[in-house]
């Protein structure tokens, strides 16, 4: 269990790389669906409220963790465990975390291969002259052909495992520090082109003026389950890259750095999207079907859509590329702690994604009369479970352990925020976050 030897090679790479874990799916698919159903600006107050108080604390206590131990997850957690005098069994968590990633990937894969095939399809002027019903249609027909599903779900596991195989410095590092300003970039060209069109106003003041008569309790509890996702954590994935975290940098400030930087590709997409749905006069609550088939037909009509829409398709491949990284990591890292070459561990990792993936990808077609809980094919249990309930459970465990388990001075080293920092720190996590994880698990299991 020797410490790990790969390090970031800057405070900036370290920040990208966890804002390349963060940004994803959720930044610019889930939040402008979930900000259309629940009310737009009043949920966005929440969210970025719950960021503070529930989503940034434990991504520190995740990371911290890491940065302590100088190991793979389950090295760290059983390292400090023994150090705290407690139960070498927290090493498990580490394997908890995993699953949890291997789960998610199995369907993240398929899901942002999606945007492959979109991509092409937008550039190529597919979706242009074509209607509403014909344009779900068409995604119904791409659901439901494995061959075309695989393709895009090799392809894209293929792009991730590459990096991921290549290291720390030379793969995860390298594709950060060129994507992630590539992303940013994308993203204020959208917003900038949005700003020229007829909604742009209309989108801004459903954003940005709140309407609290549209607060429920459920409002509350989708804002916490978001601010909590929303941030990559819960799966000991940012526990890996907190091992690789340089000696000399503030934990707080990064994660500062990362929540802003995540909340603001989820705004820059908010507006670019709203902005073409006002434009259209379509209904901002529109649900899952906001991004790959109501963004189709609303580009559809305006100048040069087809350019506009592809870049956007662009956009949601890179977000989740960087994303998918970080999910595998570390699964990774574990296997290296078993001893596995990081090429042999990434190898075998992406094998067994890919075989899990098949039934994901077969869920929408030959699998899709085949149930395993409820009326839940493959596809619904793995993309459903391991988001609402085993990420919260693995949140939960990881504020446990570093504010109530690990040894106080590891914790305080490695937080990095002298004492008083420290004492606010673990006062927010324990009596604040760990009571809106709990919520947030309860709502996954009900």
């Amino acid at each position: 269990m020797n410490q790990t030897l790969e390090r970031w090679s800057s405070r900036r790479a370290f920040i990208l790389a966890v804002t390349g874990a963060a940004v994803g799916l959720g930044n610019i698919w889930r939040f402008p669906y979930i900000t259309g159903e629940n009310g737009g600006a009043a949920f966005l107050l929440l969210y970025i409220a719950f960021v503070v108080l529930l989503g940034l604390p434990v991504m520190m206590a995740e990371i911290l963790i890491g940065r302590a131990g100088r190991r793979g997850p389950m090295q760290s957690l059983g390292h400090l465990a023994r150090q705290a005098g407690s139960s070498g069994h927290w090493r498990w968590l580490g394997l908890f975390g995993a699953f949890t990633v291997f789960c998610i990937l199995s369907f993240y894969s398929v899901v942002s291969g999606w945007s492959i095939d979109f991509m092409v399809n937008a550039f190529s002027g597919g979706f242009v002259g074509k209607t509403g019903p014909e344009i779900g249609a068409g995604f119904d027909a791409f659901l439901a052909d494995p061959l075309r599903m695989t393709l895009n779900h090799t392809l894209f596991l293929v792009m991730t495992m590459v990096v991921v195989a290549a290291g720390v410095s030379k793969g995860l590092e390298r594709l950060n520090n060129l994507l992630m300003p590539l992303l940013y970039l994308l993203l204020i060209v959208l917003a900038g082109h949005a700003a020229t069109m007829a909604g742009f106003v209309p989108a801004l003041k459903w954003l940005f003026t709140p309407d609290f008569s549209a607060l429920t309790p459920m409002v509350f509890i989708h804002a916490m389950g978001h601010a909590f996702f929303t941030l990559a954590v819960g799966a000991c994935a940012l526990m890996a890259y907190g091992a690789y975290m340089p000696d000399h940098q503030s934990l707080p400030g990064a994660a500062v750095a990362v929540a802003v930087l995540d909340v603001a590709v989820a705004l820059l997409a908010g507006i670019a999207i709203f902005s073409v749905v006002f434009t259209q006069g379509m209904d901002p609550a529109e649900g899952p079907g906001l991004v790959f088939v109501t963004l189709p037909v609303a580009f559809a009509d305006l100048p040069g859509g087809a350019f506009w829409l592809g870049l956007f398709f662009l956009l949601l491949l890179l977000a989740t590329w960087t994303s998918s990284i970080n999910l595998a990591e570390p699964m990774v890292a574990t296997l290296q702690g078993w001893g596995l070459k990081r090429r042999s561990a990434a190898l075998v990792v992406g094998l067994c994604v890919w075989l899990v993936g098949l039934l994901c990808v077969l869920s929408f077609s030959t699998l899709s009369d085949v149930y395993l809980i409820g009326q839940m094919t493959f596809f619904g249990l793995v993309s459903t479970i391991p988001p609402e309930v085993f990420l919260p459970l693995g949140g939960l465990l990881i504020a446990i352990f570093a504010a109530w388990v690990m040894p106080e001075q590891e914790a305080l080293r490695a937080l990095d925020a002298g004492p008083n920092g420290f004492r606010l720190w673990r006062a927010v996590v324990r009596w604040v976050s760990i009571p809106l994880v709990v919520v947030v698990l309860v709502s996954g299991l009900i």
